[in-house]
Protein backbone atom coordinates (compact mmCIF):
# COMPACT_ATOMS: atom_id res chain seq x y z
CA UNK A 1 0.00 0.00 0.00
CA UNK A 2 1.40 3.37 -0.93
CA UNK A 3 1.07 6.29 1.40
CA UNK A 4 -0.65 8.15 -1.45
CA UNK A 5 -3.73 5.94 -1.00
CA UNK A 6 -4.07 6.43 2.77
CA UNK A 7 -6.05 9.66 2.44
CA UNK A 8 -8.76 7.77 0.57
CA UNK A 9 -9.05 4.82 2.95
CA UNK A 10 -12.10 4.45 5.21
CA UNK A 11 -11.53 5.36 8.87
CA UNK A 12 -13.40 4.39 12.03
CA UNK A 13 -14.12 7.49 14.13
CA UNK A 14 -15.72 6.13 17.29
CA UNK A 15 -19.05 4.59 16.20
CA UNK A 16 -18.92 6.31 12.79
CA UNK A 17 -17.30 4.91 9.65
CA UNK A 18 -15.82 7.69 7.51
CA UNK A 19 -15.48 7.01 3.78
CA UNK A 20 -12.00 8.56 3.71
CA UNK A 21 -9.54 10.51 5.86
CA UNK A 22 -10.31 14.00 4.58
CA UNK A 23 -12.12 16.47 6.84
CA UNK A 24 -13.82 19.67 5.72
CA UNK A 25 -12.68 22.21 8.30
CA UNK A 26 -15.14 24.67 9.87
CA UNK A 27 -15.49 27.71 7.59
CA UNK A 28 -17.43 30.82 8.63
CA UNK A 29 -19.58 31.99 5.69
CA UNK A 30 -21.95 34.57 7.30
CA UNK A 31 -25.05 33.49 5.40
CA UNK A 32 -27.53 32.66 8.17
CA UNK A 33 -30.98 34.25 7.90
CA UNK A 34 -30.79 37.73 9.50
CA UNK A 35 -32.81 37.96 12.70
CA UNK A 36 -33.47 34.25 13.28
CA UNK A 37 -29.86 33.18 12.51
CA UNK A 38 -31.23 29.95 11.06
CA UNK A 39 -28.85 28.33 8.53
CA UNK A 40 -29.38 29.78 5.04
CA UNK A 41 -31.82 27.91 2.76
CA UNK A 42 -28.75 27.26 0.58
CA UNK A 43 -26.80 25.63 3.45
CA UNK A 44 -28.22 22.14 2.83
CA UNK A 45 -27.05 22.28 -0.78
CA UNK A 46 -23.65 23.72 0.20
CA UNK A 47 -22.88 21.00 2.74
CA UNK A 48 -24.55 18.31 0.63
CA UNK A 49 -22.29 19.16 -2.33
CA UNK A 50 -19.29 18.47 -0.08
CA UNK A 51 -20.58 15.23 1.46
CA UNK A 52 -17.83 13.16 -0.20
CA UNK A 53 -15.44 14.44 2.50
CA UNK A 54 -14.87 11.77 5.15
CA UNK A 55 -16.17 14.19 7.78
CA UNK A 56 -17.79 17.61 7.42
CA UNK A 57 -17.46 20.06 10.31
CA UNK A 58 -19.87 22.96 10.03
CA UNK A 59 -19.12 26.62 10.35
CA UNK A 60 -18.89 27.74 13.96
CA UNK A 61 -22.39 28.12 15.43
CA UNK A 62 -23.09 30.09 18.58
CA UNK A 63 -24.47 28.25 21.61
CA UNK A 64 -26.46 31.30 22.78
CA UNK A 65 -27.28 34.85 21.65
CA UNK A 66 -24.41 36.05 23.88
CA UNK A 67 -22.01 33.73 22.00
CA UNK A 68 -22.35 35.62 18.68
CA UNK A 69 -19.45 37.72 17.43
CA UNK A 70 -20.05 38.29 13.72
CA UNK A 71 -22.99 39.26 11.54
CA UNK A 72 -25.24 36.46 10.20
CA UNK A 73 -23.55 33.46 11.80
CA UNK A 74 -25.93 30.57 12.61
CA UNK A 75 -26.98 29.49 16.07
CA UNK A 76 -27.91 26.14 17.60
CA UNK A 77 -30.05 27.36 20.51
CA UNK A 78 -33.58 27.90 19.08
CA UNK A 79 -36.20 25.46 17.76
CA UNK A 80 -36.05 27.20 14.37
CA UNK A 81 -32.27 26.79 14.20
CA UNK A 82 -32.51 23.10 15.11
CA UNK A 83 -35.09 22.63 12.32
CA UNK A 84 -32.88 24.53 9.87
CA UNK A 85 -29.87 22.39 10.70
CA UNK A 86 -32.02 19.26 10.31
CA UNK A 87 -32.41 20.07 6.59
CA UNK A 88 -28.60 20.19 6.37
CA UNK A 89 -27.93 16.91 8.19
CA UNK A 90 -30.68 15.13 6.22
CA UNK A 91 -29.12 16.24 2.92
CA UNK A 92 -25.58 15.26 3.96
CA UNK A 93 -26.73 11.84 5.21
CA UNK A 94 -28.77 11.26 2.05
CA UNK A 95 -25.55 11.79 0.07
CA UNK A 96 -23.64 9.35 2.29
CA UNK A 97 -21.73 11.89 4.38
CA UNK A 98 -21.05 12.40 8.10
CA UNK A 99 -21.32 15.79 9.79
CA UNK A 100 -20.40 17.39 13.13
CA UNK A 101 -21.37 20.91 14.18
CA UNK A 102 -18.81 23.27 15.70
CA UNK A 103 -20.07 24.82 18.96
CA UNK A 104 -18.95 28.39 19.51
CA UNK A 105 -18.91 31.15 22.08
CA UNK A 106 -16.79 34.05 20.84
CA UNK A 107 -16.24 35.69 24.24
CA UNK A 108 -14.63 39.09 23.72
CA UNK A 109 -14.49 38.85 19.91
CA UNK A 110 -17.83 40.60 19.50
CA UNK A 111 -19.51 43.98 19.35
CA UNK A 112 -22.26 45.56 21.44
CA UNK A 113 -24.44 45.76 18.27
CA UNK A 114 -24.48 41.94 18.17
CA UNK A 115 -25.14 41.38 21.87
CA UNK A 116 -28.58 41.05 23.51
CA UNK A 117 -29.64 44.49 24.76
CA UNK A 118 -26.45 45.99 23.23
CA UNK A 119 -24.55 44.71 26.29
CA UNK A 120 -20.78 44.44 26.49
CA UNK A 121 -19.38 41.10 25.29
CA UNK A 122 -18.11 38.79 28.03
CA UNK A 123 -14.58 37.50 28.59
CA UNK A 124 -12.36 36.09 31.35
CA UNK A 125 -11.04 39.62 31.97
CA UNK A 126 -12.06 43.10 30.81
CA UNK A 127 -9.31 43.33 28.18
CA UNK A 128 -10.24 44.45 24.67
CA UNK A 129 -8.72 42.40 21.85
CA UNK A 130 -6.84 44.31 19.17
CA UNK A 131 -8.88 42.88 16.30
CA UNK A 132 -11.97 43.52 14.19
CA UNK A 133 -15.32 41.89 13.67
CA UNK A 134 -17.92 42.07 10.92
CA UNK A 135 -21.11 43.98 11.81
CA UNK A 136 -23.66 45.76 9.62
CA UNK A 137 -21.74 44.82 6.47
CA UNK A 138 -18.48 46.39 7.63
CA UNK A 139 -15.38 45.51 9.66
CA UNK A 140 -15.20 47.35 12.99
CA UNK A 141 -13.05 47.18 16.12
CA UNK A 142 -14.42 44.72 18.68
CA UNK A 143 -16.03 46.19 21.80
CA UNK A 144 -14.41 46.24 25.24
CA UNK A 145 -15.70 43.20 27.17
CA UNK A 146 -16.69 42.84 30.78
CA UNK A 147 -15.22 40.08 32.96
CA UNK A 148 -17.57 37.17 33.61
CA UNK A 149 -18.66 36.77 37.21
CA UNK A 150 -17.78 33.37 38.68
CA UNK A 151 -21.52 32.84 39.23
CA UNK A 152 -22.16 33.08 35.45
CA UNK A 153 -19.74 30.33 34.46
CA UNK A 154 -22.04 27.36 35.22
CA UNK A 155 -24.62 28.91 32.88
CA UNK A 156 -22.08 29.08 30.07
CA UNK A 157 -21.10 25.44 30.61
CA UNK A 158 -24.79 24.52 30.53
CA UNK A 159 -25.29 26.46 27.28
CA UNK A 160 -22.62 24.27 25.65
CA UNK A 161 -24.30 21.15 27.04
CA UNK A 162 -27.72 22.22 25.76
CA UNK A 163 -26.29 23.16 22.35
CA UNK A 164 -24.78 19.66 22.08
CA UNK A 165 -28.17 18.11 22.91
CA UNK A 166 -29.76 20.39 20.29
CA UNK A 167 -27.18 19.26 17.74
CA UNK A 168 -28.09 15.61 18.23
CA UNK A 169 -31.78 16.59 17.95
CA UNK A 170 -30.88 18.27 14.63
CA UNK A 171 -29.41 14.99 13.34
CA UNK A 172 -25.70 15.71 13.67
CA UNK A 173 -23.33 12.76 14.05
CA UNK A 174 -21.48 14.67 16.77
CA UNK A 175 -20.12 18.05 17.83
CA UNK A 176 -16.79 19.84 17.83
CA UNK A 177 -16.15 22.22 20.73
CA UNK A 178 -14.39 25.35 19.48
CA UNK A 179 -11.44 25.79 21.84
CA UNK A 180 -9.25 27.57 19.29
CA UNK A 181 -8.50 30.88 17.55
CA UNK A 182 -8.83 33.28 20.46
CA UNK A 183 -12.50 32.66 21.28
CA UNK A 184 -13.96 32.21 24.77
CA UNK A 185 -12.42 28.89 25.85
CA UNK A 186 -9.05 29.88 24.36
CA UNK A 187 -9.29 33.29 26.10
CA UNK A 188 -9.65 31.57 29.47
CA UNK A 189 -6.72 29.24 28.73
CA UNK A 190 -4.18 31.94 27.78
CA UNK A 191 -2.32 34.17 30.18
CA UNK A 192 -2.45 37.10 27.70
CA UNK A 193 -6.24 37.33 28.00
CA UNK A 194 -6.94 35.84 31.44
CA UNK A 195 -5.98 37.93 34.46
CA UNK A 196 -8.45 36.33 36.87
CA UNK A 197 -7.50 35.54 40.46
CA UNK A 198 -10.29 33.03 41.16
CA UNK A 199 -10.51 29.29 40.36
CA UNK A 200 -10.51 30.11 36.62
CA UNK A 201 -7.31 32.18 36.56
CA UNK A 202 -3.65 32.09 37.48
CA UNK A 203 -2.19 28.60 37.14
CA UNK A 204 -2.34 26.48 33.98
CA UNK A 205 -4.78 24.15 35.76
CA UNK A 206 -7.10 27.05 36.60
CA UNK A 207 -6.94 28.68 33.16
CA UNK A 208 -7.62 25.33 31.46
CA UNK A 209 -10.53 24.61 33.78
CA UNK A 210 -13.35 26.07 31.67
CA UNK A 211 -12.32 24.24 28.50
CA UNK A 212 -12.12 20.94 30.39
CA UNK A 213 -15.42 21.50 32.22
CA UNK A 214 -17.19 22.29 28.95
CA UNK A 215 -15.72 19.17 27.30
CA UNK A 216 -16.80 17.04 30.28
CA UNK A 217 -20.35 18.45 30.23
CA UNK A 218 -20.76 17.91 26.48
CA UNK A 219 -19.28 14.40 26.63
CA UNK A 220 -21.62 13.50 29.48
CA UNK A 221 -24.63 14.82 27.54
CA UNK A 222 -24.05 13.18 24.13
CA UNK A 223 -21.22 10.69 24.75
CA UNK A 224 -17.46 11.21 24.40
CA UNK A 225 -17.56 9.12 21.21
CA UNK A 226 -19.56 11.97 19.59
CA UNK A 227 -17.51 14.82 21.08
CA UNK A 228 -14.44 16.35 19.44
CA UNK A 229 -12.55 19.55 20.23
CA UNK A 230 -10.44 22.02 18.27
CA UNK A 231 -7.37 23.82 19.66
CA UNK A 232 -4.75 26.14 18.16
CA UNK A 233 -1.77 26.07 20.55
CA UNK A 234 0.39 28.78 18.93
CA UNK A 235 -1.99 30.66 16.66
CA UNK A 236 -2.09 34.43 17.35
CA UNK A 237 -5.62 34.62 15.87
CA UNK A 238 -7.78 37.28 17.50
CA UNK A 239 -4.93 38.82 19.52
CA UNK A 240 -4.19 35.77 21.70
CA UNK A 241 -0.90 34.49 23.11
CA UNK A 242 0.51 32.47 25.97
CA UNK A 243 3.87 32.59 27.72
CA UNK A 244 4.21 28.78 27.80
CA UNK A 245 1.97 27.16 25.20
CA UNK A 246 3.67 23.76 25.30
CA UNK A 247 3.09 23.23 29.02
CA UNK A 248 -0.45 24.65 28.76
CA UNK A 249 -1.56 22.45 25.88
CA UNK A 250 0.24 19.33 27.08
CA UNK A 251 -1.82 19.71 30.27
CA UNK A 252 -5.07 20.44 28.40
CA UNK A 253 -4.62 17.43 26.12
CA UNK A 254 -3.88 15.14 29.08
CA UNK A 255 -7.23 16.18 30.58
CA UNK A 256 -9.08 15.80 27.28
CA UNK A 257 -7.55 12.34 26.80
CA UNK A 258 -8.88 11.30 30.21
CA UNK A 259 -12.39 12.26 29.01
CA UNK A 260 -11.93 9.90 26.01
CA UNK A 261 -13.12 12.47 23.48
CA UNK A 262 -13.35 11.01 19.98
CA UNK A 263 -10.94 13.47 18.36
CA UNK A 264 -8.49 16.31 18.85
CA UNK A 265 -8.46 18.80 15.96
CA UNK A 266 -5.25 20.85 15.99
CA UNK A 267 -4.50 24.02 14.05
CA UNK A 268 -0.75 23.65 13.54
CA UNK A 269 0.93 27.07 13.42
CA UNK A 270 -0.84 30.36 12.74
CA UNK A 271 -4.47 29.93 11.60
CA UNK A 272 -4.53 30.49 7.85
CA UNK A 273 -0.87 31.52 7.99
CA UNK A 274 2.61 30.03 8.44
CA UNK A 275 2.85 26.58 9.98
CA UNK A 276 6.16 27.40 11.68
CA UNK A 277 5.36 30.75 13.34
CA UNK A 278 6.45 29.47 16.79
CA UNK A 279 8.24 26.30 17.89
CA UNK A 280 5.81 23.67 19.17
CA UNK A 281 5.88 19.88 19.51
CA UNK A 282 2.60 18.63 18.04
CA UNK A 283 3.89 15.06 18.36
CA UNK A 284 3.62 15.51 22.12
CA UNK A 285 -0.14 16.18 21.77
CA UNK A 286 -0.58 13.21 19.44
CA UNK A 287 1.12 10.88 21.94
CA UNK A 288 -0.82 12.22 24.92
CA UNK A 289 -4.25 12.11 23.33
CA UNK A 290 -4.51 8.50 22.24
CA UNK A 291 -7.71 9.09 20.23
CA UNK A 292 -8.06 10.40 16.68
CA UNK A 293 -5.76 13.30 15.80
CA UNK A 294 -6.94 15.69 13.05
CA UNK A 295 -4.17 17.85 11.60
CA UNK A 296 -5.09 21.22 10.13
CA UNK A 297 -3.53 24.31 8.53
CA UNK A 298 -1.99 24.76 5.11
CA UNK A 299 -2.31 21.12 4.04
CA UNK A 300 -2.17 20.14 0.40
CA UNK A 301 -2.24 16.60 -1.01
CA UNK A 302 1.53 16.11 -0.78
CA UNK A 303 1.79 17.24 2.86
CA UNK A 304 -1.30 15.19 3.78
CA UNK A 305 0.25 12.05 2.32
CA UNK A 306 3.58 12.72 4.03
CA UNK A 307 2.01 13.26 7.48
CA UNK A 308 -0.33 10.24 7.19
CA UNK A 309 2.58 8.16 5.87
CA UNK A 310 4.61 8.70 9.05
CA UNK A 311 1.54 8.28 11.27
CA UNK A 312 1.76 11.86 12.58
CA UNK A 313 -2.04 12.27 12.15
CA UNK A 314 -5.13 10.14 11.49
CA UNK A 315 -7.25 12.61 9.53
CA UNK A 316 -6.36 15.75 7.58
CA UNK A 317 -8.57 18.85 7.55
CA UNK A 318 -8.75 21.12 4.52
CA UNK A 319 -10.37 24.56 4.67
CA UNK A 320 -10.26 26.97 1.72
CA UNK A 321 -9.87 24.20 -0.92
CA UNK A 322 -13.32 22.88 0.11
CA UNK A 323 -14.92 26.32 -0.42
CA UNK A 324 -14.14 26.29 -4.14
CA UNK A 325 -14.00 22.52 -4.74
CA UNK A 326 -17.15 20.69 -3.62
CA UNK A 327 -15.62 17.52 -5.10
CA UNK A 328 -12.18 18.08 -3.53
CA UNK A 329 -11.71 14.37 -2.71
CA UNK A 330 -12.38 13.34 -6.31
CA UNK A 331 -9.99 16.02 -7.59
CA UNK A 332 -7.29 14.76 -5.23
CA UNK A 333 -7.87 11.17 -6.39
CA UNK A 334 -7.53 12.13 -10.04
CA UNK A 335 -4.74 14.66 -9.57
CA UNK A 336 -7.06 17.19 -11.20
CA UNK A 337 -6.53 20.96 -10.95
CA UNK A 338 -8.41 22.81 -8.22
CA UNK A 339 -10.82 25.72 -8.71
CA UNK A 340 -9.44 28.98 -7.33
CA UNK A 341 -11.58 30.48 -4.54
CA UNK A 342 -13.26 33.87 -4.96
CA UNK A 343 -12.30 35.63 -1.72
CA UNK A 344 -14.83 38.42 -2.26
CA UNK A 345 -17.67 35.91 -1.63
CA UNK A 346 -16.22 34.20 1.47
CA UNK A 347 -18.28 36.19 3.98
CA UNK A 348 -21.94 36.91 3.32
CA UNK A 349 -23.99 36.91 0.14
CA UNK A 350 -26.01 34.23 -1.64
CA UNK A 351 -25.31 31.37 -4.01
CA UNK A 352 -22.42 33.09 -5.80
CA UNK A 353 -19.17 31.73 -4.39
CA UNK A 354 -21.16 29.40 -2.14
CA UNK A 355 -23.05 26.72 -4.08
CA UNK A 356 -22.04 27.57 -7.68
CA UNK A 357 -18.46 26.24 -7.87
CA UNK A 358 -18.23 23.63 -10.65
CA UNK A 359 -17.39 19.95 -10.08
CA UNK A 360 -15.24 17.98 -12.51
CA UNK A 361 -18.42 16.19 -13.58
CA UNK A 362 -20.27 19.44 -14.36
CA UNK A 363 -17.26 20.81 -16.26
CA UNK A 364 -17.06 17.64 -18.38
CA UNK A 365 -20.82 17.72 -19.05
CA UNK A 366 -20.53 21.31 -20.28
CA UNK A 367 -17.80 20.46 -22.80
Amino acid sequence: MTSASQLFEPYQLGPITLSNRTVMAPLTRNRAVPGSLVPSPLAAEYYGQRASAGLLITEASQISPQGQGYQDTPGIYSKEQIAGWRTVTDEVHQRGGKIFIQLWHVGRISHTELQPGNAAPVAPSALRANTKTFVGGRFVEVSTPRALEASEIPGIIDAYRQAAANAIAAGFDGVEIHGANGYLLDQFARDSSNQRTDAYGGSIENRARLMIEVAAAVAKEIGPERTGIRISPVSPANDIADSNPQALFDYIVDQLAALKLVYLHVVEGSTGGPRDNLPFDYGSLRKRFGGTYIANNGYDLALANEVLGRNAADLIAFGKPFISNPDLVERFKRGAPLNAPDQSTFYGGGAKGYTDYPTLESLQAAQ
